[in-house]
């Protein structure tokens, strides 16, 4: 697997294009966001989002899937989001939150069928140069860590042979997103407690 050191405090542009280039083939990457590592793919790529589900193990007729956007704008192309649910977005992101929205119908096929699709934008800027570059969202899971935190290095060796690249962004905290469901913007519903006090 091939790794990538950077920094969210200094972005790399040369990198930063090897791993969309690596996105839009269809590859699997693993990058950080502002809570844990994640497995990624191109969100509107049928056959990666095939794969990464399979590699977590994921059943995306059964399970919420998220995807991480560049920012608001672009969650609003792959989810309806009304007034409130709007006001709740602003207010919270970019974030370490996954909100729960109706997904639109912009979503590849894999979602059909799936009432409701997770929302991230993580205050990372190397998740989200890499949605804005890629052009549309990444289809992301988060990476299982200790609570004590995650070294880079022990990550790509557990996904050698399964993701193409990852991006070294630094030891990662141990603290997943919080997931709010917002499916009803006047009635928001924590669904797990992470990091992050919604406004």
């Amino acid at each position: 697997m091939k790794q990538l050191k950077m920094y969210p405090t200094s972005l790399n542009d040369r990198y930063l294009d090897e791993a969309v280039e690596c996105l839009e083939q269809g590859g699997v990457i693993i990058y950080p966001t502002d809570t844990l590592y994640a497995l990624g793919c191109d969100a509107l790529n049928n056959g990666a989002i095939e794969r990464l589900c399979k590699i977590k193990g994921v059943d995306p007729r059964k399970q919420t899937l998220s995807v991480v956007c560049s920012g608001i704008s672009m969650a609003s192309e792959y989810a309806r989001v009304d007034n409130e649910a709007f006001r709740i977005l602003r207010r919270n992101l970019p974030g370490p939150f996954t909100f729960i929205l109706p997904a639109s119908t912009t979503l590849p096929k894999i979602f059909k069928g799936r009432k409701e699709v997770g929302i991230r934008v993580p205050a990372n800027p190397i998740a989200s140069a890499l949605a804005d570059r890629l052009g549309h969202p990444l289809l992301s899971t988060s990476i299982p860590q200790d609570e004590d935190g995650v070294d880079p290095a022990t990550v790509a060796l557990e996904y050698e042979g399964v993701a193409s690249l990852l991006i070294d962004g630094g030891e990662g905290e141990g603290i997943p997103s919080t997931v709010v469901d917002i499916t009803d913007s006047r009635n928001p519903e924590i669904v797990r407690e992470g990091k992050g006090e919604l406004c």
